[in-house]
């Protein structure tokens, strides 16, 4: 435990991603190959069944502590944390227990079984045995909650790092289907129950956004102009009758978007394709909102492949029938996507469209109206472009739309993370709905440093509730929020959700009373809509 705990802990006081690999790295050379095994099987959801109630564990810890329920819940509040909250308040251990993390996780397992006072009996030794930082661990394994600021790509770059094997073949190893109890950590790494070669992806190629005037990109007639769609950026790899998806933030999809295997199984060439993952609904681009009801399901029901179909816009080929084709000319790669695509017998997969223009202000126009089917903008590509590995400025440029933008009120505040820990810089705002505020959004970026130190002075002066590590504040703030797209929805109390909201800046000249309505909000989707 004390080694897991160790990790846990250098990883929670770094925000630097190689340092967070580094330490990763670092476990993975030291630790016992179980203890590896159920690290990444924590970190990546494969986490088993929460033991015993968290109610329980505070009537546990309330009782050693001999504390009433009223100081344990303002406690809470200052913390934020209920494992933390219950790590704290107990009384120093009375002996030292020190048993590898496996051990752990396999009593923990039992106990699931066991009655409430057996139960009580564990947890309560376990308690009297361990030190404080190691009680909030042990309070963790219990209630499976790991938010530390470690990704599955984070992961796997360190075990990468330990291992000298190739990250994105790793990614495929430990998202796939695998027993704890029938493999091995080796076994697990070498991918031995998979095949890797099958379902390789490649790096994508990314766009810098545009930053020079349209004129002194040449001749409009050497660029392919595309929209941008606001979904998942996806490669479909088909490799020996098998069908891969992997998305941009390298990890396997495949089982999320039934729709697209079943197509694409029947094609008879081989490929690798770059394109976005996009809820298509009678031909049109739904938003974004409604493709979050479909993403990290393990189960997509029949009502779910109904009410939110999948489909996906083709944008370039980089393999076709096993030749790597990435240093051919975008032109050439096209003209791979159009055999692709006269195979293809459904509507949910198309061929992105290429935007006929004669010249660079009629561009213009056409970026300007993007928003009106649901688009980012426009993407800009050299016709005789290779598909590069990650950026490279010059041969491919994004072009978006301005962003939205609303004036809202602060209405909570929580202290951020990091470096910011001491400040308030995690935001929630509000819009006016009739003679009462409604939530709009929560934003944490956008203000300086020193704009953030002015807040947080603020809220310390202007605090009216406390919520756990939430604090409700006067209504006096206003700012202007910047957003990309906006939709109804039934799962905000606003009956809105934003996308990709942040802070544009601070509106000093602007008082409550001259902050939008909610009325105006929905407005606005009405609008976007009749354009």
């Amino acid at each position: 435990m004390k080694h897991f705990s160790e990790l846990i802990s250098t990883v929670e006081m770094t925000n630097k991603t190689n340092a967070k690999i580094a330490a990763l790295a670092n476990y993975f050379e030291t630790a016992e190959d179980r203890d590896k095994l159920w690290l990444i099987a924590l970190f990546t959801g494969k986490r088993p069944k929460r033991p015993v109630k968290t109610t329980l564990m505070k009537e546990w810890a309330m009782e050693i502590a001999n504390i009433p329920e009223w100081l344990f819940l303002e406690s809470y509040s200052a913390v934020g944390d209920l494992a933390e909250t219950i790590s704290l308040i107990l009384p120093e251990p009375q002996n030292e227990i020190n048993k590898p993390l496996h051990v752990w996780m396999n009593e923990l397992n039992e106990l699931k079984s066991k009655s409430d006072e057996d139960k009580k009996s564990y947890v309560t030794k376990a308690w009297q045995g361990l030190s404080q930082q190691d009680r909030l661990i042990f309070n963790k394994l219990i209630g499976g909650s790991f938010r530390i600021g470690v990704s599955k790509k984070t992961l796997v770059n360190g075990l990468s790092k330990f291992s000298g094997r190739d990250a994105n073949q790793l990614m495929h190893s430990i998202i796939g289907n695998w027993d704890m109890n029938s493999i091995s950590f080796n076994e697990l790494i070498s991918g031995e129950h998979i095949n890797y070669d099958d379902s390789k992806p490649y790096p994508f190629c990314l766009a810098y956004a545009l930053e020079k005037d349209l004129n002194e990109l040449g001749s409009p007639q050497e660029w392919q102009v595309e929209y941008k769609w606001d979904g998942i950026r996806g490669q479909i790899v088909k490799r020996n009758d098998k069908i891969f998806i992997w998305s941009r933030g390298e990890e396997l999809v495949t089982t999320q978007f039934p729709e697209l295997v079943e197509v694409f199984k029947n094609i008879k060439e081989d490929f690798v394709i770059d394109g976005e993952i996009l809820p298509l609904k009678d031909g049109n681009v739904l938003l974004f909102n409604d493709l979050q009801k479909r993403l990290n399901r393990k189960n997509v029901t029949k009502k779910l492949l109904e009410e939110v179909p999948i489909g996906f816009y083709m944008y370039d080929c980089m393999e076709w029938n096993e030749t790597d084709i990435r240093e051919k000319p975008l032109q050439f790669r096209r003209e791979k996507l159009e055999e692709l695509t006269a195979d293809i017998r459904s509507e949910l997969i198309k061929l992105s469209e290429i935007i006929p223009f004669e010249n660079w202000e009629e561009l213009r126009k056409i970026r300007e109206d993007a928003r009106s089917i649901n688009s980012e903008g426009l993407m800009l590509k050299q016709k005789a472009s290779p598909y590069h590995t990650g950026r490279k400025k010059g041969d491919w440029w994004k072009w978006k739309v301005d962003p939205l933008t609303i004036d809202a009120v602060m209405i909570y505040a929580q202290r951020g993370s990091g470096r910011r820990s001491g400040h308030y810089s995690d935001y929630t705002f509000a819009v006016r709905d009739g003679e009462k505020l409604v939530t709009i959004a929560k934003a944490y970026s956008g203000l300086t440093d020193k704009e953030i130190q002015e807040v947080s002075r603020f809220v310390r002066k202007n605090e009216i509730e406390k919520f756990g590590p939430v604090r409700t504040v006067k209504p006096e703030l206003v700012f202007e929020i910047a957003f990309e797209g906006i939709a109804l929805s039934n799962r905000h109390k606003s009956g809105v959700a934003l996308r990709f909201p942040r802070i544009k800046r601070w509106r000093r000249d602007k008082t409550v009373d001259e902050i939008d309505t909610i009325e105006s909000v929905k407005a606005l989707i009405d609008s976007l809509s009749v354009e």
